[in-house]
């Protein structure tokens, strides 16, 4: 079985959400770090793999696909079918897609949009993102209050679409202190067999 090439950049949250699933399904796979400063994203070959110049995408044996959670959804179809990480049941499956919608939206504007300020040098309202964070940890504290994961009773791909941005939220100067659910809930990710960690930023200032 040839490597999945996963195109990258190796701070990038989206990127690793997709390394996480690839290392948690055993899928051999290489990294190829995009040199996204120097615009190698925009690259007439790259286009050609992901047409919006984002970042991951994967090449697996010809078949190429941008899109982290499309990514997800991909790996665990073809390299995990029957897993637990993409239930069948409706409802479950309801609940895995309703939390891939919320990683879209409220994670990616507010721990994702506070670490693009603080790391990237992003021009957002840090306030705005600060502000959606902790109104998202508030509401996924108490969820995982009473249950160990988002979607399921054992880890599914919900969790690790989410996983990334939020253990990095320190970096973009978000408190995860008064949130011991999800510090529970980041450390039974990280507790997870052939679990690799993203590239460290240096911490923020919290709030």
């Amino acid at each position: 079985m040839a490597p999945v090439k996963l195109y990258r950049n190796p701070k990038s949250g989206h990127c690793h959400r997709v390394e996480l699933m690839l290392a948690f399904l055993g899928i051999p796979y290489e990294t190829i770090d995009l040199d996204m400063a120097n615009g190698a994203h925009k690259a007439p070959d790259y286009l050609r793999i992901s047409p919006f110049g984002l970042v991951p995408a994967i090449d697996d044996g010809g078949y190429t696909l941008a899109d982290s959670n499309a990514i997800l959804v991909y790996l665990v179809q073809t390299y995990g079918k029957g897993s637990t990480w993409m239930p069948e049941d409706p409802k479950t499956a309801a609940q895995v897609q309703r939390w891939l919608t919320i990683v879209a939206d409220n994670v990616y504007s507010g721990p994702c949009a506070a670490r693009l300020v603080k790391v990237f040098g992003v021009a957002l309202d840090h306030a705005v993102a600060v502000r959606k964070s902790h109104d998202l940890f508030t509401i996924m504290d108490a969820h995982l209050a009473q249950r160990d994961w988002l979607a399921a009773r054992t880890i599914t791909i919900a969790d690790v679409a989410a996983y990334s941005y939020i253990a990095h939220a320190p970096e973009g100067g978000v408190d995860l202190a008064p949130y011991p659910h999800i510090q529970a809930w980041l450390a039974r990710i990280e507790a997870q067999p052939n679990f690799v960690a993203m590239a460290a930023s240096p911490i923020s200032a919290l709030s």
